[in-house]
């Protein structure tokens, strides 16, 4: 899997190393990515996700995963992150539904 975080999308920068003569060589920006679970109240489970630091602040910030997923605009959120979203709005509008009846 690539190193990219799956909420924010961030992934590897390049630039170079500058030696004291100037001497440069390519090196790679690697994003603090950490495998976390994230508890998903809508799904009743924990969700397994590679995120950066930055993403797991930005999650706590909204008010956890299902209120970050369903505030942000698809074209914000990679790919995984777009499929959690239906699966935590589908879950939340089955939730919804029974309460209802």
């Amino acid at each position: 899997m690539a190193r990219r975080c799956s909420i924010t999308g961030k992934g590897v920068l390049t630039g170079n190393n500058v030696s004291h003569a100037n001497n440069k060589s390519r090196r790679r920006f690697l994003p603090n990515l950490q495998e976390t679970s994230v508890l998903s109240d809508a799904l009743g489970q924990m969700v397994r996700l590679k995120v950066t630091t930055r993403g797991l602040k930005t999650i706590e910030h909204n008010g956890g995963l299902d209120s970050f997923l369903l505030t942000t605009n698809d074209s914000r959120l990679p790919l995984e992150a777009r499929r959690l979203k239906k699966r935590v709005a589908k879950a939340m509008a089955s939730k919804q539904a029974a309460a209802a009846v």
